[in-house]
């Protein structure tokens, strides 16, 4: 690993045990079109994957679904053995199907071949932090996750998960797991446009626990708001890079995993990241979701 790279913006934060940098890589787009099947360029894939840890990033979000188990082996391949530092987020509780849906994939027994096809796809014998994921590609989903989020717990007292978290779910699912079992994350939609978590993320933050924003700058495509271009356009900057320094500086508890196939992309987010916002700007922007 790279070690004269400059600090990535946000510093770090504590997942359970495991100290993570707050801005992260998220491997989703490194399978092919759709999230399904291999990349149309595996070399780029796994440079993407080399240079992220090249930069210092400590924390990579996949999961076994993503190709399906494409993203985990091009890990697996592009990083292992892992520096130690570098800790990896993946989730389970979905599938894809032949139409590049996303069924789920909740009974118990999904829960643990998936958690084994983790362990196996990225060579090593304990997952990080494993996230329970609910609802469905609509969003967050009313209902009990008690029956999934035991065999997870199951799984982890048997030694093979550190940490649990929860994805794509309600305050209610959040707090239901939490009386079954510690979290240390919580990763779900959210952005400058996308405002619904906005209590959640601040009770978080007061217990301690991570809140991870996935599609960050507002899906595949970067927000559309005039707001956000203004004050893009005055900093010279673009609006990615605006809209993850927002985040960064939206509460200390979240952690960013911006995705992309692309170096240079990684290089300009992590860039972007650290742009200092002045408080008018902050205000100006808080406007977008209000």
């Amino acid at each position: 690993m790279d070690t004269t790279s400059a600090p990535l913006p946000g510093g770090t934060w504590t997942l359970g045990d495991l100290t993570v940098t707050r801005f992260g890589y998220g491997a989703m787009q490194l399978a092919g079109p759709g999230v399904m099947g291999p990349p149309a360029d595996r070399d780029g894939a796994l440079a993407v994957l080399r240079a992220a840890a090249d930069l210092g990033v400590t924390h990579i979000d996949t999961a076994g679904a993503y190709g399906p188990r494409i993203t985990n082996r091009l890990i697996r391949e592009a990083l292992h053995p892992y520096p130690e530092p570098l800790h990896i987020v993946t989730k389970v509780g979905a599938e894809r199907d032949r139409q590049g849906g996303w069924p789920p994939a909740r009974r118990p027994e999904d829960v643990r071949r998936a958690v084994h096809e983790n362990l196996d796809d990225l060579g090593l014998d304990v997952l990080d932090v494993v996230n329970l994921r609910l609802g469905d590609a609509q969003g967050p989903r009313p209902g009990s996750l008690a029956e999934p989020f035991e065999a997870l717990v199951d799984l982890q007292r048997q030694g093979l998960i550190r940490h649990l978290g929860v994805s794509n779910a309600t305050a209610e699912q959040v707090a239901e797991a939490r009386a079954i079992a510690p979290i240390v994350c919580v990763q779900n939609m959210y952005n400058l446009a996308h405002r619904r978590d906005d209590e959640l993320i601040d009770d978080l933050a007061d217990e301690g626990i991570a809140y991870v924003p996935f599609f960050p700058l507002g899906g595949f495509t970067p927000l559309q708001s005039a707001a956000l271009s203004a004050v893009a356009a005055r900093r010279g900057a673009t609006p990615m890079s605006v809209a993850l320094a927002w985040l960064l500086r939206r509460s200390p508890n979240i952690l960013l995993i911006p995705g992309t196939s692309s170096v240079a992309h990684l290089r300009e987010n992590a860039a972007g990241a650290g742009l200092a916002l002045s408080d008018e700007e902050l205000a100006e922007l808080d406007g977008i979701g209000r």
